[in-house]
């Protein structure tokens, strides 16, 4: 059963940032859904959450270090959090309680050379020197996976460089070829790498060079899609190579975008008024792809996504994407994913946004208006109890800053929570039924607690997996990481 199947009588009250009635969360499923939610240090609509994420991190280590370790674990490699990784096995190297799992957790979270500096600098901005040994030996072992190649493309010139670590850590050469890589790192020798980015410094943003860089393969996945715009503006003549590269099953599987990527490159594209048909079909079938492993909800599922003003912030400063929009895509996946579903938004009013499963994904997002107002997210429960309309589930996406005035009176006392619309409805309507509370921004607060409650966090479309598995007993958010990679 869910983690959080508590007992409605035993969920501690508390106010959220609008300072409406919520439910308190541990340190621990706060620290999921602010981890899973935030890119560290950027701001939100409710202000930067980073130094709340901090304090988190910091009491949750005290009790349960391995849990941190294996949320930072789980972070990098399957939500495709980087920074945040950075912060978390800082924060455990600087703990008592915490070192033992720095070592391994490096490990698995080093997958390119600038995870080195990046974790080496967040260390010394924040806690200064010394550096602890189990950072440095981590490091130590990270630094051998690496060739040329990847050492010259991220060998920048920061405040903390590659020869920084290899001269801190002084890892040990496998055979003379690497040890004298690593001198020539030292004496700034390394060859030069040739990049797409080198490609257009030197030659310029051409046709004739976005042509070979297609031809030859020299484009990343990710760099493919941030680039569509300037390829497709350059006339290069090979798209083909392009549209199939992007709908490459295994590519799509092996790079594990997070959705929001591909309606990112959509927009910029829609927004310039460039690109044919066939582009936005291979965008289209790339985020088709990338749903492929989650398993179908049978039985009717009611989906609804906030589209509060609070909603309406961008998801990064690099970002011109919301965080409403990115849970209007994830509703949309969701409608891709359910056997039957009924789809709404609301922020203070409800509105219906009947989608077909047989549609495009990113088209059906892009369909959906998004608002603004306040936060209201009774809407969607007191229209399925005015209907009578029986389903098995309920997916909501929301901040949980719920702010409006609860509009539901059935003549007698209004419901205190939104929980109790939920108890409502069970009594009335469904006793089984399951609310899947998808929390987009991790202010750490909640609107529901009890049976077959099921708190999930993140954008990506990996959330999805804990429906199902939840609701056939198997595992839980929660329980899934705290098994992750330490035991």
């Amino acid at each position: 059963m869910s983690k959080f199947n508590l007992g409605v009588a035993k969920a501690g009250k508390t106010v959220n940032n609008e300072g409406a009635i919520a439910y308190s969360m541990s340190d621990k499923e706060k620290l999921v859904t602010q981890v899973l939610t935030s890119f560290f240090n950027e701001n939100k609509f409710y202000g930067d959450n980073s130094q709340d994420i901090l304090n988190t991190v910091r009491n949750v280590i005290k009790n349960e270090a391995a849990f941190v370790a294996n949320l930072c674990i789980f972070a990098r490699k399957e939500m495709h959090l980087r920074t945040i990784s950075h912060v978390l096995v800082s924060e455990l190297a600087k703990s008592t309680e915490g070192k033992e799992y720095v070592r391994r957790t490096l490990n698995e979270i080093i997958e390119r050379p600038d995870d080195m500096t990046e974790v080496l600098a967040y260390y010394i901005n924040t806690y200064g020197k010394p550096i602890p040994n189990s950072i440095k030996k981590g490091l130590a072992d990270s630094f051998g996976k690496f060739d040329e190649y990847q050492l010259a493309k991220y060998n920048r010139k920061n405040a903390v460089k590659l020869k920084d670590i290899l001269c801190l850590v002084h890892p040990k050469a496998k055979d003379e070829i690497q040890n004298d890589l690593w001198k020539r790192l030292l004496e700034d020798r390394l060859e030069t790498p040739v990049t797409w980015e080198t490609e257009l410094s030197l030659k310029g943003n051409t046709k004739e060079v976005w042509e070979r860089l297609i031809d030859e393969n020299r484009l990343g996945y990710m760099a493919m899609m941030r680039n569509l715009r300037n390829i497709i503006k350059s006339g290069a003549s090979n798209m083909d190579k392009v549209y199939e590269y992007l709908t490459d099953e295994e590519r799509v599987l092996k790079n594990k975008q997070l959705p929001f990527r591909y309606y990112s490159a959509y927009k910029v594209l829609r927004n310039e008024g460039i690109g044919t048909s066939k582009i936005y079909d291979a965008l289209e079938i790339a985020i088709k792809i990338s749903t492929k492993n989650i398993d179908r909800l049978p039985g009717k599922t009611l989906i609804a996504a906030d589209v509060s003003g609070s909603m309406n912030f961008p998801v990064s400063a690099k970002s011109d994407l919301t965080c409403a929009e990115v849970a209007v895509l994830m509703l949309s996946i969701a409608n891709y994913i359910c056997e039957e579903s009924i789809t709404m938004t609301f922020d203070d009013n409800l509105y219906a946004c009947n989608l077909s499963t047989q549609n495009g994904i990113i088209a059906n997002a892009n369909s959906i208006k998004v608002n603004g107002g306040g936060t209201d997210i009774t809407l969607p429960l007191c229209y399925l109890l005015d209907k009578r309309i029986f389903v098995d589930r309920i997916i909501l996406l929301s901040d949980n800053e719920i702010n409006a005035v609860y509009t539901y009176d059935t003549g007698r006392d209004k419901p205190k929570t939104c929980q109790a619309l939920v108890e409502r409805y069970k009594k009335w309507i469904n006793p089984n039924v399951w609310v899947h509370a998808i929390d987009m921004q991790g202010y750490g607060t909640q609107q529901f607690k009890g049976q077959n409650v099921n708190i999930i966090a993140g954008w990506s479309e990996r959330v999805f997996d804990f429906i199902s598995s939840v609701e056939q007993g198997i595992d839980t958010l929660i329980g899934k990481i705290s098994g992750y990679y330490f035991k």
